[in-house]
């Protein structure tokens, strides 16, 4: 199988030296993704702002990837703070209906750029 590197300007470019997500068959990687805006590459403020921006960047590199947030197979949630985990719920259905992805919420220190959440996932477009 080949692999295709996907990448948009509709997400925030990758600030590191690793893809916005990378096509193998039907099945799309995405690199985790922060409250970046993509226009300025600046940090949204706030925990629901931050948690939105994430799912809007995710949608985007989906699309590129000729895909759809409902192709989500698996996601891992990372959270500065666990006390979070309701609200990423709320602002989670906001972009998902069921059947829900697979999910993990992972609880860390810190994240880049001082981010206070930061999501990854894998999608199946077959």
């Amino acid at each position: 199988m080949s692999r295709k590197i996907i990448s948009t300007s509709n997400a925030p470019a990758a600030i590191g030296v690793y893809s916005q997500a990378v096509r193998v068959g039907d099945t799309v990687y995405c690199s985790g993704q922060i409250g970046l805006e993509p226009e300025s590459g600046q940090l949204v403020e706030g925990f629901e702002a931050q948690c939105a921006r994430v799912f809007e960047n995710l949608k985007a590199v989906a699309e590129a990837a000729d895909g759809t947030l409902a192709q989500v197979v698996r996601m891992t949630l990372y959270l500065t703070d666990l006390g979070n985990f309701g609200k990423v719920n709320e602002i989670m259905a906001r972009y998902f209906t069921e059947p829900y992805p697979a999910r993990a919420a992972v609880g860390v220190k810190e994240l880049p750029r001082g981010a206070l959440v930061e999501a990854d996932a894998i999608l199946f477009l077959g």
